[in-house]
């Protein structure tokens, strides 16, 4: 009889322990906003779900902060195993990050730092780097000499770094001159005003750093419009119609690009190591890059080439 109860108990707790390490996550996702570069964000995260049986409940906050903040509240309710925030405000959204914390549920920003509450790990592209060489490729393309302007959206903490980035790279050549960092909240139809603001009280200007590919298409546009070709664009994001209008060969030279869907995969892999009880770094940098004409056409040639 001791026998069987010994083997009862044995069996019993292996199913325990089975039960325990492989039973469903849920993990709760509050977007930014559904345009392209969290699209993809989005699929990394569910591509990386899928595989290790998490579930993903996802919504997205479209530049609303108390949508955002309603959204974290219901994740919060529902008891969610983990939280992955892009910020809409990075202070503003840390009352409810706070909340969270209060609850035990741990919190992980992707994209966009908060500067408030307590955040397990967070996973970005290497903002600070992406700035610096937007800086150098601008000025590369105008000899290290100009006046240069950045259409900023200083509420977000990765366009700061973005900016600061920029800026380091820019204060290395003497000849170019920041003269004006008015904001565009991230909006086209706002940087095209913006940009065409600055024709008039900057009418000298030769570049200009936008800091997200909204900033640099509104920009755009401005220029354009008022045909003025002798400007250089460097954007950041290198979306599909960024990388259209890079390939026309105008006023947008260049853009940063990162690698969304890399930060949605890792965003999954840090979760799932933290809640299996292994430490993660207090954040994850991931590289960004720089595309131009000549690197699109060449890539565009070689997946010609091989039928891609």
């Amino acid at each position: 009889m001791k026998k069987t109860l010994l083997v009862f108990a044995l069996v019993s707790a292996a199913l325990l322990f089975s039960g325990a390490k492989n039973r469903d996550y849920y993990v709760g996702v509050t977007l930014l906003t559904r345009d392209v570069f969290y699209q993809q964000l989005e699929d990394g995260l569910q591509d990386e779900a899928d595989a290790n049986g998490i579930t993903l409940r996802v919504q997205s906050a479209e530049k609303d902060l108390n949508a955002q903040t309603a959204q974290i509240e219901n994740y919060i309710t529902q008891r969610v195993d983990a939280l992955v925030i892009c910020p809409v405000d990075s202070v503003g959204i840390g009352a409810a990050i706070e909340r969270a914390n209060d609850r035990g549920i741990p919190v992980f920003t992707a994209d966009i730092r908060s500067e408030e509450g307590k955040v397990v790990c967070h996973i970005a592209s290497n903002n600070y780097q992406g700035g610096l060489l937007a800086g150098e490729y601008l000025a590369g393309q105008l000899g290290g000499e100009g006046e240069v302007a950045i259409i900023d959206h200083p509420e977000v903490a990765s366009v700061q770094e973005r900016v600061r980035g920029f800026k380091d790279a820019v204060k290395k050549y003497p000849g170019m001159k920041l003269v004006d960092e008015p904001s565009a909240q991230g909006d086209r139809a706002m940087a095209m005003v913006v940009m065409q603001n600055m024709l008039l009280s900057h009418p000298d200007i030769k570049g200009v750093f936008a800091v997200n590919d909204n900033c640099a298409l509104g920009a755009l546009a401005a220029l354009e419009a008022a045909k003025r070709e002798d400007i250089v664009i460097i954007g950041f994001d290198a979306t599909p119609e960024a990388q259209q209008a890079i390939r026309k060969g105008g006023a947008l030279r260049a853009d940063v690009i990162q690698h969304p869907g890399a930060i949605g995969k890792t965003t999954i892999e840090t979760i799932m190591q933290y809640l299996n009880g292994q430490e993660v770094p207090l954040e994850i940098p991931i590289d960004t890059g720089i595309v131009d004409k000549e690197g699109l056409d060449k890539a565009a040639g070689t997946a010609h080439a091989t039928g891609k």
